[in-house]
C-alpha cells in the first residue's frame, strides 16, 4: 500500500503526457485537414503552386510536435522511458499543470492558424508573388504555440529541483 502512496503522482503525470500530446495533436490534425482541402482545391486547378500551398499546409502541424515533445520530456523526468520512479502526488500534479499550456495553446492555435494559413493559400492563388507576406500571418499565430511550449518545458524543467 505504502508504494501505491508513494507512486499517487505518476498516474497525473502520465495523463499530462497524455494530455499535452492529444490535444495539441488534435489541434494539429484539425488544422492540417483545413488547410489541406483548401490546398487540394487549388491543385485541381493550379498543380504548379503545390510546393506553396504545401508549406501553408505543414504550418500547423507544428503544435502537435510541441505537445509530443513536452509529452515526451514529462515521460522521461519521471522515468518512464527508462525504470519508473517515485512521484509524489504534488509532482504528478505539477507535471500536469505544466502540460496544460502547450495542451490547450497547442490545440486552439492550431486550429486558428489553419484559417489564416487557408487564407494565405486564397492569397498565393491570386498573387503568387505575395507568397512572403501571406506566410507572416500564419506564422504570427504560431508565436503564441511557441510561447505555450517554452512556459511548458520550463514548467516540466524545474519540478526536477522540487524536493518532496
Amino acid at each position: 500500500m505504502s508504494e501505491i502512496l508513494n507512486n499517487s503522482g505518476l498516474f497525473l503525470a502520465l495523463l499530462g503526457a497524455a494530455f499535452a500530446t492529444f490535444m495539441a495533436g488534435i489541434g494539429s490534425a484539425i488544422g492540417v485537414g483545413k488547410a489541406g482541402v483548401a490546398a487540394a482545391g487549388v491543385l485541381s486547378e493550379q498543380p504548379d503552386l503545390f510546393g506553396k500551398v504545401l508549406i501553408f499546409q505543414l504550418l500547423p502541424a507544428t503544435q502537435g510536435i510541441y505537445g509530443l515533445l513536452v509529452g515526451f520530456l514529462i515521460l522521461s523526468n519521471v522515468g518512464l522511458l527508462g525504470g519508473v520512479e517515485e512521484v509524489s502526488l504534488l509532482k504528478g500534479s505539477l507535471y500536469f499543470a505544466a502540460s496544460l499550456p502547450i495542451a490547450f495553446a497547442g490545440f486552439y492555435s492550431a486550429i486558428h492558424q489553419s484559417k489564416c494559413s487557408v487564407a494565405g493559400i486564397g492569397t498565393v492563388v491570386k498573387k503568387p508573388d505575395q507568397m512572403g507576406k501571406a506566410l507572416i500571418l500564419p506564422a504570427m499565430v504560431e508565436t503564441y504555440a511557441i510561447l505555450a511550449l517554452l512556459i511548458s518545458i520550463l514548467a516540466v524543467n524545474g519540478i526536477n529541483g522540487i524536493q518532496v
